[in-house]
C-alpha cells in the first residue's frame, strides 16, 4: 500500500510540474509528446540503471570516490599556502576548503579537456541523446557537457554552431545549463553534505554525480515542452575541431586561472547573499513580524523551526506547494522549501551550504528529505543565471542575443522543473539515501 502511495504521489508530481512548463510553452499544439514519453523513460532507466544495477551503481561510487580523493589532493595544494591555518581557525576552514577545491578542480577539467577525455565521455552520452530523444547533435552535445561542466563553458563545446542554432536549440542550450551543476562545485557539496565523514561524502557525491546525468534528458523534456521543435535539425553529432589549449601546461595554467576568478566569485557571492538575507529577514522580521505579532505564531505552529514571520519563512511557504509535489513529508515542507526558494532566488551554492547546516545541526533528519533535496537543488536555475547566460554566449554569438533574452525566463523554469522531475525519479526509486 505505502509502495502504491509514494508511486500515486510521484505521478501527481510529475504531471504537475510538465503542466507548469505546458502552461509557459509558447507553441501548445506543436508539443511532441512522444519526445517526453521517451525522455522520461530513458529517465526511468537511467535512474534505474544508476541506483540500482550493482556494477554501474559501484562504478558511480568508484567515480564518486576518486572525486573524493581529489578533495584531499586539493586540500594538500592549498597546505602549501595556508599552512595549518584551517585548523588553527576553525572558521577559516570551509573558506579553505570550498575554494581551494574550486581551483584545483578548474585545472584538472582542463587537463582532462585538452587530453580529449573529458570530450570522449561526453560525446558517449550526446550519441545515447541524440539516438533516443531523435535531437539535433548541437543541442545534444551541449546537454551531454553541462553534465560535467558548467553553464557558463558548455557553450564552448558548440560555439562553432551556435549561429545556426534554432529558438528551440538556445532555449534547450539554456535549459541544460540551468538544470545541472559544474564539475568543480561538486567536489564542494560533496564535502559540505558528507560533514568531514568519507563514507558519507562518497555516498552524496554518488547522488551528486546520478544527479547531473538524469537532469540532462529531464532539461530536454521541459525544454521541447516550452519550445517545440519547428524546423528540421541536423542530428549527427561531431565535436569541433579547433583545439581550446596550446599544450598541456596551458591547460593547467588557463584552468588555474579560471578556477581562481571563479572561487573569488563564489567567495562573493556567498557574503552578499548570506548578509542579504539576514538583511530581508530583519526588516520583514522586526517591522512586520514583531509589530503583528506574528512571530511568535510562526515560532509556535513550525515547532521552532521557523523563529520568525521573515523572508526564510516567506519562501519557505512560497515554495512548500513544489516541496509536495516532490514527495516531502509533511513536517518538512516548509523548511524544504525555504531551501527550494533560496536556491531559486540566490544560487545552489547558498541553498546547499544552508542545507548541510539544518542537516547537520538536526533540523533536517527524514531521510527522504534529504535524498530529495539532495537532487532537487543540483542545478543552476537561480535568477541570476538568466543574466550569466545570456552575457556569456551572447558574447559567443552576438545573432543570438534575442533569443537569450526571449528564453531566459521559461528557461529558468525549465531548469527548475527538470531538477525536480530528478528528484522525483530518484526518491522514487530509492527511497532512503542511506
Amino acid at each position: 500500500m505505502d509502495t502504491l502511495l509514494t508511486l500515486l504521489r510521484a505521478l501527481i508530481g510529475i504531471i504537475g510540474l510538465l503542466a507548469l512548463c505546458w502552461w509557459v510553452s509558447e507553441d501548445r499544439k506543436r508539443i511532441n509528446w512522444k519526445l517526453v514519453g521517451s525522455g522520461l523513460a530513458l529517465q526511468l532507466l537511467l535512474g534505474l540503471a544508476l541506483l540500482k544495477v550493482s556494477f554501474v551503481h559501484d562504478a558511480v561510487a568508484g567515480v564518486s570516490a576518486f572525486f573524493s580523493r581529489l578533495i584531499g589532493f586539493s586540500d594538500d595544494g592549498a597546505t602549501m599556502i595556508f599552512g595549518t591555518m584551517p585548523s588553527d581557525v576553525p572558521l577559516f576552514g570551509m573558506a579553505w576548503t570550498v575554494l581551494s577545491a574550486i581551483v584545483f578542480f578548474s585545472a584538472f577539467s582542463a587537463i582532462l579537456y585538452h587530453l580529449r577525455i573529458l570530450q570522449v565521455i561526453v560525446f558517449a552520452f550526446a550519441w545515447m541523446l541524440s539516438k533516443t530523444l531523435k535531437l539535433s547533435g548541437a543541442e545534444c552535445l551541449a546537454a551531454a557537457a553541462n553534465v560535467f561542466i558548467g553553464q557558463t563553458e558548455a557553450p564552448l563545446v558548440i560555439k562553432p554552431y551556435l549561429r545556426g542554432m534554432t529558438r528551440s536549440e538556445i532555449n534547450s542550450l539554456m535549459t541544460g545549463g540551468m538544470a545541472t551543476i559544474a564539475g568543480g562545485v561538486l567536489a564542494i557539496y560533496m564535502s559540505a553534505l558528507g560533514g568531514g565523514d568519507e563514507a558519507s561524502i562518497i555516498a552524496f557525491g554518488k547522488h551528486l554525480l546520478t544527479a547531473s546525468i538524469l537532469s540532462a534528458p529531464a532539461a530536454m523534456i521541459a525544454a521541447k515542452i516550452i519550445a517545440p521543435q519547428t524546423e528540421s535539425v541536423d542530428g549527427q553529432v561531431a565535436f569541433p575541431k579547433e583545439k581550446e589549449y596550446d599544450g598541456l601546461l596551458d591547460a593547467a595554467t588557463r584552468g588555474t586561472s579560471d578556477g581562481l576568478k571563479l572561487a573569488l566569485n563564489v567567495g562573493a557571492m556567498l557574503i552578499a547573499f548570506t548578509g542579504l538575507v539576514a538583511l530581508l529577514n530583519y526588516v520583514i522580521g522586526s517591522w512586520i513580524g514583531d509589530w503583528t505579532g506574528l512571530n511568535g505564531w510562526v515560532a509556535s505552529v513550525t515547532d521552532g523551526k521557523f523563529s520568525a514571520f521573515d523572508f526564510s519563512f516567506l519562501i519557505g511557504v512560497l515554495s512548500a506547494p513544489f516541496a509536495w509535489l516532490l514527495g516531502v513529508p509533511n513536517g518538512d515542507l516548509l523548511i524544504v522549501g525555504q531551501l527550494l526558494g533560496e536556491r531559486l532566488v540566490f544560487n545552489e551554492l547558498f541553498a546547499y551550504l544552508h542545507f548541510a547546516e539544518l542537516k547537520n545541526s538536526g533540523a533536517i533528519t527524514d531521510g527522504k528529505s534529504i535524498l530529495i533535496l539532495t537532487y532537487a537543488l543540483c542545478g543552476f536555475a537561480n535568477i541570476a543565471s538568466i543574466g550569466i547566460q545570456v552575457g556569456g554566449i551572447s558574447a559567443l554569438e552576438k545573432s543570438q542575443r534575442p533569443n537569450l533574452l526571449r528564453y531566459g525566463f521559461r528557461a529558468l523554469v525549465g531548469g527548475m522543473v527538470a531538477c525536480y522531475l530528478t528528484a522525483i525519479m530518484a526518491s522514487t526509486i530509492q527511497s532512503s539515501i542511506y
